[in-house]
């Protein structure tokens, strides 16, 4: 199976390569755990070898993106100016329409509907796709209608061949049952918990499923660098 190279090092080693090319994966955590940084990695590394990308925002500016990665050392503006990354700006969609709807005293439930709507409507040759945050609708929709949304979005990306990294938070995943990992092809867990050796807070990492790929069952252990993510040496789960 072709991958797609994660932008982390030691996380393409665990995962015989990289993202298994042309399918979604999904990477929950909750805040500050490192997901945004987990897209902005993908996002760079894809730009430098030359693939067309698309990052659909609904929770920062595409000014905030950007400072954050070049923060990092991963500038994407010269990718930005040169039209091999666009940033959607689905954060100030959400934010007009929910204005609108405030003045005018009833709601648009649009928001789901955009990131379907910009999914069909993405060029055939756009290559990778991270979408941050997909759980932001989570809370205008049922169970059923949330998972009828996450497999139309899955579908249509893989249908134009887009490798997709799909970043949800934890309320929201816990929220819907985790039933967007039922349609991801993969899955990648970040978590904090203590050390019982050394009582300190520590950031895990967990692949809890990659089709078509040998996993280990170990956590890794992670830190977020001036240089983006680092992988340790993996651990043995903790309870």
């Amino acid at each position: 199976m072709e991958r797609v190279p994660t932008g982390i090092d030691e996380l393409d080693v665990k995962l015989s390569g990289g993202y298994p090319k042309g399918k979604a994966i999904l990477v929950t955590g909750m805040p500050g755990a490192g997901k945004t940084i987990f897209g902005i990695h993908f996002l760079y590394k894809a730009c430098m070898d030359g693939r067309r990308c698309v990052d659909i925002a609904t929770e920062e500016s595409p000014e905030d993106i950007l400072v954050q990665a070049g923060m990092l050392g991963l500038d994407l503006r010269p990718y930005l100016d040169n039209k091999q990354l666009a940033i959607e700006r689905v954060l100030e969609t959400r934010t007009e329409s929910t204005e609108m709807a405030s003045q005018l005293g009833f709601g648009f439930e649009t928001t789901e509907m955009d990131l379907l709507e910009r999914a069909k409507m993405l060029s055939d040759d756009i290559d990778v796709v991270v979408i941050d945050n997909i759980g932001v609708f989570a809370l205008d929709l049922n169970i059923k209608e949330f998972r009828d949304k996450i497999d139309a979005i899955n579908h249509a990306l893989t249908e134009k061949g887009c490798t997709t990294l799909m970043i949800m938070d934890d309320t929201a995943y816990e929220l819907t049952h985790g039933l967007a990992e039922y349609s991801a092809y993969g899955s990648i867990k970040l978590m904090t918990k203590e050390n019982p050796y050394t009582g300190v807070r520590e950031r895990y990492l967990d692949i809890p499923k990659m089709r078509g790929t040998k996993l280990s069952l170990e956590l890794s252990v992670f830190d977020i660098t001036s240089e983006g993510i680092k992988l340790h040496k993996s651990k043995p789960k903790t309870d």
